[in-house]
């Protein structure tokens, strides 16, 4: 699937209300030994969301929660899926002389020059789940393996199929570098006894990813698999399969939920790749604090950790967003 293009204008240091909130507490220690160029004193981020799925909001509460715990001083702000939102944000965020930003960003292709822009202003960006090819310009990143992801649903359903001719169905997510980096490593994992006979976006939304499935199911009746980009999707594609009299269809998914592992173990759906949205946020901050303090120990790339989890391993997969 195509990168979509979104219109962009000069990035500006200018106050726009991006909806910021401020939190954090704390104050860190003096760093009177800290190396040449380090940030001394407390670190103030910024954090820019990019939607509002359970997987952005879980990845909001780790970073509040882990900045809480290192006294730093953040700001958050929310794109919603939306890319002008999204450079509206980053300047207001370059305006609050932040030490660095985080972003969840909304389509990585689009947002090259903004770290290069925010990055001359005093404003290096960390990105969290996905970078673009050329990280030079980047603090650092803490990234999910999304061609890992796409891989594991794909080699379970070879699995699972054992040879047979299968159809396969993929309801991506919203068009952009993260949804189509999973749905395509997916797709291209496959084995050839299965067909993707459908593939639309369900957006990231529960109510589109219905309507989307509805209408696959109507077409290929006999359907064998859905890969669906993320849990909230699946749950509402589950629901479209089974009113139309197709509980055969099977389910591989994203993310790791506690609502997906008690759906696999009751068999609504089949697999899914568990990778935390906590695990990401606290190791966003952490390494961004680490990095600003010249700790040469940091990661500039880091992964937050990929795992297949089916039935029989349900009870043992990760936390994906554990309470404060």
């Amino acid at each position: 699937m195509p990168v979509p293009t979104r219109s962009r204008r000069p990035l500006v240091v200018s106050v726009l209300g991006a909806g910021l909130l401020l939190t954090g507490c704390g104050v860190w220690p003096s760093q009177a030994t800290a190396p040449a160029g380090a940030v001394k004193g407390r670190i103030t981020l910024g954090f820019v969301n990019g939607g509002t799925t359970e997987f952005h909001t879980c990845l909001q509460e780790s970073v509040e929660r882990t900045a809480r715990n290192n006294g730093v001083h953040l700001f958050t702000a929310n794109s919603r899926q939306d890319g002008d939102t999204e450079v509206s944000n980053i300047e207001a965020m370059i305006a609050r002389k932040v030490d660095a930003l985080i972003v969840q960003t909304v389509d990585v292709e689009a947002l090259k020059g903004d770290i290069a822009e925010a990055k001359a202003a005093g404003v290096p960006i960390f990105l969290t789940s996905v970078t673009p090819d050329d990280t030079s310009d980047l603090l650092g990143a803490v990234v999910v393996d999304l061609k890992e992801v796409g891989e594991l649903d794909a080699e379970w359903i070879e699995r699972d199929a054992a040879g047979r001719a299968v159809s396969v169905a993929v309801i991506a997510g919203a068009p952009g570098a993260a949804s189509d980096l999973l749905t395509e490593a997916f797709a291209q994992r496959l084995p050839d006894n299965a067909e993707v006979v459908a593939s639309r976006p369900g957006m990231y939304d529960p109510v589109k990813a219905r309507t989307v499935a509805a209408a696959m199911i109507k077409d290929s009746p006999g359907l064998d698999y859905a890969f669906v980009a993320n849990e909230e999707m699946a749950f509402a594609a589950r629901k479209a399969f089974d009113a139309a009299g197709a509980e055969d269809v099977r389910i591989v998914t994203v993310n790791g939920t506690d609502e997906a592992l008690a759906a696999l173990k009751a068999g609504s759906l089949a697999a899914t790749v568990s990778n935390s949205a906590a695990d990401t946020g606290e190791l966003a901050v952490q390494n961004v604090v680490s990095l600003l303090r010249k700790d040469q120990r940091a990661d500039r790339i880091d992964k937050t950790p990929v795992r297949l989890v089916t039935r029989d391993n349900a009870d043992t997969a990760p936390l994906y967003c554990p309470p404060d």
